[in-house]
């Protein structure tokens, strides 16, 4: 696939590197060529410096020819207006644009603007919203460093790192799945330390695993219980940082819990105090331990550390840690702090770009593919994808797929009933089903699964 991204910057490059090791042809745009150079010294990928809506640009680029345009720059405007000049010039089949305004996304007249008439836009990517609601299911589930959404929110995937004390540790699979006779579910992936272990019923789960459960949605809450030694439900949360995403927080989780936000920038406090109703808004430094401590950090379930500042997240949230909060989260842009801010205590890394990603790939799949989540900082992917007649899976039974090596089907919803998959299971036309690929060197092996082979007349 043929693929032009615009933007250079944080994310462009994330999605650049995630993606030119796929047997994509991949082309960067930016006005910044020092960033430009970076990229090429590190990726087999083309550059192009200018200015990305210029239709010179875009034709140095290959737009003429591009399966797809990635509009990532820091400008909305830039990006909306590349994607309508690809469109008009060029035909460019598939456009992505980062928008953030709440404006352009919420008002009554976005759906009228954003169509191929007006500003062709095929996909709206909001990175603040989507970690947003990343960050609030990892609340409303606590126990789980991974809470993720298929078939409508019918199908959850939960990544659970298993206490000592948790209900599974200790004990194979079977013995699990055998002591709750009243739901079913399925481990698709286990990951030990730096090993992958490929599941099976008698695999005993230890402590310290990243285990990976796919079940229906209502039996996620029992299951976590289980699984992680959670033994309470958190109320009190503190958000450190009062911009987009740590107020968007905040106001999505003032109905249900007790929530204190702290802001160092006195005008950002001023206008998180008018957005929110409910929420405590703090004006002071998150680094301040006389501060934490009298707003009772001890007492708080969950601690976000969401400033656009990578050190202060640091070090607040092991501030944070080291006075008793229970659960912090830190948010890093960095790479090299995220495998750092890991081998600390901070319980939970967010990493925008990783999270971001996943809403982008379902795009680039080949195939049916409704949903992708990037796993494990890219390294594995989820997928949700719809089997179609003259497919390698429809009409086989589970068990007769060959998969690709570290490749698991987890559930399959049929007219939305959910199915956990079981050997004996048959894919039929139409039937969406949830995978795991832990190997992404497969990936086109997964998608020739379930890519509908055309016959010659």
């Amino acid at each position: 696939m043929k693929i032009i991204i615009l933007g250079a910057g944080r994310l462009g490059s994330s999605v650049a590197a995630s993606l030119v090791g796929e047997h994509n042809d991949i082309t960067v745009v930016d006005h910044d060529a020092d960033a430009l150079k970076a990229l090429k010294e590190r990726y087999d990928l083309l550059t192009v410096t200018g200015h990305a809506p210029h239709p010179p640009v875009l034709e140095a680029a290959g737009a003429q020819d591009a399966d797809m345009l990635i509009a990532v720059t820091g400008s909305e405007e830039i990006n909306m207006l590349a994607c309508q000049v690809a469109y008009i010039l060029f035909r460019t089949p598939t456009k992505i644009a980062q928008i953030r305004s709440r404006g352009y996304l919420e008002s009554k007249q976005s759906e009228q603007l954003f169509r191929q008439s007006a500003i062709p836009v095929d996909m709206r990517i909001c990175s603040e919203q989507i970690i947003t609601e990343h960050i609030q299911r990892l609340i409303d589930y606590p126990g789980a460093f991974q809470v993720l959404d298929f078939a409508g929110g019918k199908v959850q995937l939960l990544g659970v790192t298993l206490p000592c004390d948790g209900s599974f540790t200790g004990k194979n699979i079977a013995e699990c799945k055998s002591s709750l006779p009243d739901f079913d579910f399925r481990v698709v992936m286990i990951c030990r330390k730096d090993e992958i272990v490929a599941p099976e019923a008698g695999t005993i789960m230890e402590t310290g695993d990243d285990v990976f459960f796919i079940t229906a949605r209502q039996h996620v809450h029992e299951l976590l219980r289980l699984a992680s030694g959670q033994k309470k439900t958190g109320h009190n949360v503190i958000i450190s940082g009062g911009g987009e995403i740590g107020s968007s927080l905040a106001e999505k989780l003032e109905q249900n819990y007790s929530v204190k936000l702290i802001e160092l920038s006195k005008t950002r406090a001023n206008r998180a105090s008018e957005q929110l109703r409910q929420t405590t808004v703090l004006h002071g430094n998150a680094v301040d331990r006389e501060l934490l401590l009298q707003e009772g950090i001890e007492q708080a379930d969950v601690y976000c550390a969401l400033t656009s500042d990578d050190e202060a997240n640091f070090f607040s949230a092991l501030l944070a840690k080291s006075l008793h909060a229970e659960k912090v989260f830190a948010l890093t842009n960095n790479n090299d702090y995220a495998n750092l801010l890991r081998e600390h205590t901070i319980d939970i890394v967010i990493s925008p770009q990783q999270i971001t990603i996943g809403s982008l790939l379902a795009y680039v799949r080949r195939g049916d593919v409704r949903v992708v989540h990037s796993l494990r900082r890219g390294a594995m992917e989820s997928i949700e994808a719809i089997a179609h007649s003259g497919s390698q899976v429809v009409g086989q039974k589970i068990d007769e797929i060959t998969l690709p090596p570290g490749t698991t089907i987890g559930a399959i919803v049929r007219d939305d009933q959910v199915n956990i998959a079981h050997g004996d299971n048959r894919i039929e036309d139409g039937d969406h089903f949830i995978l795991l690929v832990a190997k992404k060197e497969y990936l086109r092996d997964v998608e020739k699964l379930f890519r509908v082979e055309v016959p010659f007349p």
